[in-house]
């Protein structure tokens, strides 16, 4: 398609153009739209079990608490879950037509009107998802997906000083993760958390199993790495060609290497993506057949992409400020359009794993003599047969969720009654988040929630069983309870 130019005058592109970025904006492009995508198409499928009206948390409860300052959001205006179905799937429309390239097609205005919706759109989500949505890679997604705004179209040569930012970011996420590591559990200082990390990790993938089983010398190796990886290359992405490239190409292999590993939803896809951003045409672009000449940009394109740069630079100061402090916090937004946040993971790493059991039964009579049946969850583990699967970059919200409850009963409030209650209905919405419904004919008389200690098994118990995990009880965290008894958090279990 020939290039679309305005009225407005062209400006020399000079110091604008960002030299063999033509690579690293499509990969950007493509493979952000791919991950607003997933979100979207995550936001669609679980909304109404978790935040519809008849949800867990309603956004209708929310928004009557929380004003528009301080969680921007569309919804503030008109909220149904007729309205949120529409804002979800609107944004996997958009997201499939930028993945499949017509968007980068269309006029430099049009571009931009579209990475402007889909980012306006997933922030409307966000800012009232509550803890469904406290994730770190909710902000990486909008701060990444913003900047994707300015990146131009493919008739327009690849803005340097976006192209920067972008690495601006990576820099932040493995620096800030890398930092409140060294900073946080003594087991990265002494090179052990890995000798726990795959065992307790939120959701092990199905290659979890073996990785934990590796020579303890071999997890030595891979947190080294690590550390080696997230901070000192960081600083290599500032560097000149092929340096940067090779840093940002150490990066991508580190975090396939975590893909392979566990489940966490599109984190690792995100520092890939921002990773590809750095890598010159002389290493893929041919590969990829990505055009490298266009007409110089226009004026208004070029002031405006300047003052986005002066915007971000300007709200860098309060993440520099936290990775340079002592008390370091991470996954933390600095403002509540989420533009220039503080990233880090894993800080603390647990050394056993506790698991939420939650049963149903159909006896009316003494819990000890009924018959109780497991709820399956699609991804946290339940059934010790059961190899776990792989699913991210898709989330599995509630699954998620449900890892938080043995580190602080807190993270049960107050979704976590609910759900039994819901459980006790036979809510349809909510048990299509699970795997397994025990009573597919009419809804258990009463549930309760038990605690186990998970653990791999061994290679013999494996051998021998044929089971991935062992597991043993601790304890009732809900004792049985009917639908019209009511559940409060209970005292601080005794692993706390």
């Amino acid at each position: 398609m020939p290039p679309v130019m305005d009225s407005l005058s062209a400006v020399e592109p000079g110091w604008f153009v960002g030299e063999g970025g033509w690579t690293g904006r499509f990969l950007v492009q493509r493979g952000l739209a791919a991950i607003y995508l997933v979100a979207f198409l995550v936001a669609a499928r679980q909304f109404r079990a978790l935040l519809g009206d008849r949800g867990l948390l309603p956004i209708r409860d929310f928004l009557r608490v929380v004003p528009f300052r301080r969680a921007p959001s569309l919804f503030h205006w008109h909220y149904s879950d007729r309205a949120f179905a529409a804002v979800a799937w609107s944004g996997v429309v958009l997201a499939a037509v930028t993945v499949v390239g017509l968007t980068e097609r269309a006029p430099l205005p049009v571009c931009m009107a579209v990475w402007a919706v889909l980012w306006a759109l997933y922030l409307s989500i966000v800012n009232v998802g509550q803890t469904w949505y406290g994730f770190g890679w909710e902000s990486l997604l909008l701060e990444a997906g913003f900047l994707a705004i300015f990146l131009g179209d493919a008739a327009t040569p690849p803005p340097v000083l976006v192209l920067w930012l972008l690495r601006w970011v990576l820099f932040r996420l493995e620096f800030g993760a890398g930092l409140i590591k060294l900073r946080g559990d003594p087991c990265w200082r002494d090179l052990t958390c890995l000798d726990y990390h795959h065992e307790t990790q939120p959701m092990p993938g199905p290659l979890s199993w073996w990785f934990h089983h590796l020579p303890r010398p071999m997890h030595r190796v891979e947190v080294a790495a690590n550390h080696v990886t997230q901070l000192v290359l960081p600083f290599g992405l500032f560097l000149p060609q092929p340096v940067s490239s090779a840093c940002a190409l150490v990066m991508i292999v580190t975090q396939l290497w975590l893909v392979l590993s566990g489940n966490f939803s599109w984190l690792n896809w995100v520092a890939i993506v921002l990773a590809a951003s750095v890598l010159d045409d002389r290493f893929v672009g041919r590969a990829l057949h990505v055009a490298t000449r266009a007409p110089a940009p226009n004026t208004a394109y070029v002031v405006v992409v300047v003052l986005v740069t002066a915007l971000v630079v300007g709200l860098s100061w309060r993440p520099v400020r936290n990775l340079l402090s002592g008390s370091q916090v991470m996954n933390a937004s600095f403002d509540r359009l989420h533009l220039v946040n503080t990233y880090g993971a894993f800080g603390s790493v647990t050394r056993r794993r506790f698991e939420i059991v939650v049963e149903g039964t159909a006896d009316a009579g003494p819990a000890e003599d009924a018959v109780w049946r497991e709820y399956e969850f699609k991804g946290k583990p339940g059934d010790p047969g059961r190899l776990p699967r792989q699913f991210a970059p898709y989330h599995l919200r509630l699954d998620w969720l449900m890892w938080f409850i043995p580190l602080s009963p807190r993270y049960a409030d107050p979704w976590f009654g609910r759900m039994l209650r819901k459980l006790l209905e036979g809510d349809r919405e909510l048990l299509k988040l699970l795997r397994h419904n025990p009573f597919p004919d009419e809804p258990p008389v009463r549930v309760r929630a038990r605690v186990y200690r998970y653990r791999f098994t061994t290679r013999q118990e494996r051998r021998e069983t044929g089971d991935w995990w062992h597991r043993t009880y601790l304890r009732d965290l809900v004792p049985p309870t009917t639908r019209h008894e009511t559940w409060t958090r209970a005292s601080p279990p005794a692993w706390s």
